[in-house]
């Protein structure tokens, strides 16, 4: 189980022979890791951020997530670069926490998933509040200069094959991008190092849209 659907429950330069290794995604409806989606807000009252979650210094305005992540989350070189193949993106716009899009190579078995986390008010803080208590991974960071925490829980799939980057683009919303390795790379490779090239490239094509 994902850790969006874990959180659904409760309220992804790499080059090709690197992530086109990205375990195989088995059935992408199920147990895909369509990004950390935020559970239900922890407190539609409390001031953000909240939870020791940091506040985004300088943010994105939350109209840059109004489109599908399958259009312009990520192109086609960066699929290429991300898991050795660019092929047609999934979407997944039932979930309670907003949009998503998987993108697998079919013949690697691995893939990598980008979803807007429009739904839940508490961005960050959420994730705070709520995953990061169940997480077997918890690595905070930054990814172009909006702080982002990659992790696993412990429903989530295997550390060494799957990874979930989370990145707060304001203090209300956020965006996130997982990556499941290919069993070949399982072992070999930091799904986290991975997912957070993914994370990346999917901010510059967010902060270009912002104008930014």
């Amino acid at each position: 189980m994902s850790s969006r659907t874990l959180m659904r429950s409760a309220g992804l330069v790499v080059l090709a022979a690197v992530a086109a290794g990205c375990s195989s995604p088995g059935n992408p409806g199920s147990g895909l890791p369509t990004s950390a989606g935020a559970p239900a807000s922890t407190s539609a009252a409390a001031a953000l951020p909240h939870s020791g979650a940091p506040k985004v210094a300088n943010p994105l305005p939350s109209t840059i997530l109004d489109s599908s992540p399958c259009d312009g989350g990520l192109t086609g070189d960066q699929l290429n670069e991300i898991i050795g193949q660019a092929p047609q993106g999934s979407p997944d716009t039932k979930s309670s926490l907003g949009p998503s899009c998987t993108w697998i190579n079919s013949v690697k078995g691995s893939y990598v998933d980008v979803a807007y986390d429009t739904k839940s008010d508490d961005g960050l803080s959420s994730w705070y509040a709520n995953t990061k208590p169940k997480s077997v991974v918890w690595k905070e960071s930054e990814v172009l200069g909006f702080p982002s925490v990659a992790h696993v829980t412990q429903s989530s799939d295997s550390p060494d094959e799957f990874c979930q980057v989370t990145i707060g683009i304001n203090d209300q919303r956020t965006v996130d991008v997982s990556i499941g390795l290919s069993t070949a790379k399982k072992g070999t490779v930091d799904p986290c190092y991975v997912a957070n090239v993914a994370a990346q490239r999917v901010m510059t094509n967010l902060k270009h849209k912002a104008g930014s």
